[in-house]
């Protein structure tokens, strides 16, 4: 699986039609990543791809070479130039891209969002699960594996990366509300995205914080980060990590007990869900609050934000088979 390089034109030249929606009888769907070519991403390329194989439309993801979020502007600004006819992205960072998503809206262009319920220059944000859903579901686990004892640490994929802070947000109120025995052990930080980083910051949490008893991860390779430095002191079973993260990429750590466990998602469905609605959009098709979508079943639809029901449990009864469907 190839992730498209943004910083060649020439690579999205061979990928991208020159023709705008007027020439064509079916849309041109681009999918903007958060970065390219780690598990999570690549699951979702794969849904992207096989959903536009179904509905017989042209799909596909660029992916950019670090999570930063002006090579997702450039990126969008290149999409806008050659004429796509739907532009989706994961946002890094809402507000630096409001600018250029405006711009694609003034264009023609329809615009999707995932993990970006406040993005303001769309046609539609969609979720998987309710970030309040997916907050207090790590909260709840986290509560039951330390007895409510010591200190946690808390990672986002970025400190203005809206749906992470969101599920933060979610998860940190309900621990202060139930579990005040557990205390927060410094501000929360944005290393998730970055598998070093965050074994890195876990290090550094290690040894500054003696009652560290938990670390939940919002943002895909935290937790693999962190499940690595727990390993590497020898912390497994005292130390709990929890979080999203790539069933494949972290099975191994769920059955030696360093991964708790944690709840996300399928970032394959969320690919084919952008392809989907880009052409129910296209066409011209509504979507209303309580209507059975392609992907998503039924939704609740709040102003711009779609909200699916469609949790995944991640631990060592199902990270096999997750693990088997490429996720």
């Amino acid at each position: 699986m190839k992730y498209k390089a943004l910083l060649t034109a020439a690579t999205l030249s061979g990928i991208i039609g020159s023709t705008g929606a007027m020439a064509q009888e079916s849309p041109t769907i681009a999918v903007v990543a958060k970065v390219g070519g780690i598990p999570w991403f690549n699951a979702m390329e794969m849904g992207i791809e096989q959903m536009g194989e179904e509905l017989g439309v042209e799909a596909y993801m660029v992916g950019p070479t670090s999570a930063d979020p002006a090579l997702q502007v450039r990126a969008i600004e290149d999409l806008i130039s050659r004429g796509v006819d739907v532009i989706g992205v994961v946002p890094n960072d809402r507000e630096v891209l409001e600018p250029v998503l405006e711009r694609a809206r003034e264009q023609g262009i329809i615009v999707l969002t995932h993990e970006s319920p406040e993005s303001v220059n769309i046609d539609y944000d969609f979720e998987m699960i309710s970030a309040q859903q997916l907050g207090e579901e790590h909260a709840k686990l986290l509560a039951d594996t330390t007895g409510c004892e010591g200190s946690y640490a808390v990672y986002v994929g970025g400190l203005s990366v809206p749906a992470h802070n969101a599920w933060a947000d979610a998860a940190v109120n309900w621990l202060d509300d139930n579990c005040s025995g557990l205390t927060q052990a410094a501000d929360r930080f944005g290393v998730a995205e970055s598998v070093d980083d965050s074994r890195n910051t876990t290090l550094d949490l290690l040894r500054a914080h003696e009652d560290l008893a938990g670390i939940m991860s919002f943002g895909s390779q935290g937790t693999i980060g962190a499940a690595r430095a727990v390993k590497e002191r020898g912390l497994e079973g005292d130390v709990a990590v929890m979080g999203l993260f790539s069933p494949g990429q972290g099975r191994r750590l769920v059955h030696e007990g360093v991964i708790t466990g944690g709840f996300q998602w399928s970032p394959l469905d969320a690919g084919k869900a952008f392809v989907a609605l880009g052409e129910m959009l296209y066409n011209g098709e509504e979507i209303s609050d309580g209507a059975d979508l392609p992907v998503l079943d039924e939704i609740t639809l709040d102003g711009k934000t779609i909200f699916a029901s469609q949790p995944l449990k991640l631990s060592k009864d199902t990270v096999d088979e997750l693990a088997e469907l490429g996720l």
